[in-house]
């Protein structure tokens, strides 16, 4: 056995009594922000966006505490959804290899109930797929491996779902369903170039957005993805801007010196989203929609830009992102809310054609397996050198 349990037990005993005190500390807090929740005024917080504040904030346009129950379904709709896994590039590998699985499901309700569940696999061997070049200089190139093999998978699944739509009756209302955040997080900062930016947002997510608004102009159409347990604190983040002291807020200035747990916005200080609105919600409502202000957002996303609501989907708080052009369309926000609580219901507390998009999608432990063994297969039948590393035999090497 590798793993000491019996050590691992006893640090984790050491450890019970500061979680216990966390979780005390947190659970107060959350009374705290359910008290600032009542009294909060949008207009008043929205005027301290313009200070210096060093959190992510929710972007409000009104109408904070307002939440909508669920409205009737139409009689005949459909629900589509993508979700996606992969087999990274493994650099012990004999062959530089990845492959993409993207899970497709179409649901229709009414008379002329149907479905389909399909997945297609993507495998990448050649260069210029293993690689995000720069088109300028040609010189440049970052490989597309870990997070940016995650993030390319993101476009693909957004690309597939766009597919899913166009083969839709145009005539038939349409939920189409995402697993995960719109927002591609890991380009914010100055991590990647931009040729990396260009080629997954404008070249990739931003073409496929458009072909859905295409769609949404003729027709029907809810885009949202779901994101359950989620860890988001934006709108509890807008609290810590209602409850500053200061004004302007200038967080560097008044409070850079001091130590956490000494600041006035700290009586918010570790409570989600999710558990403000456990407290003041009741199943089956959703909150108003906010803007997400991410700087990956708001800088690159351009006429796409991401709201977001928060959905008692019974047996959790589920947060349910969407594109302004679909979510301030008052008809389709509706028909999203009321399709994604029948989702969630016939799922048993998770969006079915989500459960069985990840079902289609994912790729197990001996279909990795299998991989391997096909890549050594297809090298050893082109009478090609199956090099791989020392670390890998040894570990596929049983010692005494």
């Amino acid at each position: 056995m590798s793993l000491d349990l019996h050590k691992t037990a006893l640090q984790f005993g050491h450890a019970a009594g500061r979680l216990r005190m966390e979780r005390a500390i947190q659970a107060a807090n959350a009374i705290s922000a359910v008290a600032l929740f009542r009294e909060a005024s949008p207009a008043a917080v929205e005027a301290k966006r313009t200070a210096k504040f060093t959190w992510l904030a929710a972007g409000m346009d009104g109408a904070f505490k307002a939440f909508q129950a669920a409205g009737p379904l139409p009689a005949e709709y459909v629900v589509v959804a993508t979700d996606g896994s992969h087999i990274d590039v493994d650099r012990n590998a004999p062959a530089r290899s990845s492959l993409v699985n993207i899970g497709k499901v179409m649901l229709r309700y009414g008379e002329l109930a149907d479905a389909s569940l399909t997945s297609t696999p993507a495998l990448f061997t050649e260069e210029s797929d293993l690689v995000l070049r720069d088109p300028e200089s040609g010189l440049r190139a970052v490989p597309l491996e870990g997070p940016l093999l995650g993030m390319k998978r993101a476009v693909m699944e957004l690309e597939a779902l766009a597919e899913l739509v166009e083969s839709i009756p145009p005539d038939l209302p349409v939920l189409a369903l995402l697993d995960g955040s719109l927002v591609l997080f890991g380009l914010a900062g100055q991590g990647y170039p931009d040729f990396v930016r260009k080629a997954l947002l404008d070249e990739g997510l931003l073409r496929a957005l458009d072909r859905l608004r295409a769609q949404a102009e003729r027709r029907t159409l809810a885009v949202a993805s779901y994101i359950s347990l989620p860890g988001s604190r934006e709108v509890v983040n807008a609290l810590r801007l209602h409850v500053c002291p200061y004004g302007p807020v200038d967080c560097d200035r008044h409070c850079r010196h001091l130590s956490p747990g000494d600041r006035a916005c700290d009586a918010v200080q570790g409570v989600t989203d999710r558990e403000l609105f456990a407290s003041v919600m009741t199943s089956g409502e959703r909150t108003s929609c906010f803007r997400s202000l991410s700087s990956v957002v708001t800088e690159h996303y351009g006429s796409h830009a991401v709201r977001f609501f928060y959905l008692h989907a019974g047996h959790e708080i589920a947060r349910v992102e969407m594109l302004t052009w679909s979510a301030e369309v008052p008809a389709v926000l509706e028909f999203a809310h009321a399709a994604l609580l029948a989702q969630v219901e016939k799922g048993h507390g998770y969006p079915v054609a989500l459960s069985e998009a990840h079902e289609q999608a994912v790729v197990t432990g001996p279909d990795r397996m299998h991989f391997e063994v096909m890549v050594e297969d297809t090298l050893s039948g082109e009478h090609l050198p199956l090099g791989t590393s020392e670390k890998a035999r040894s570990k596929r090497t049983r010692f005494v």
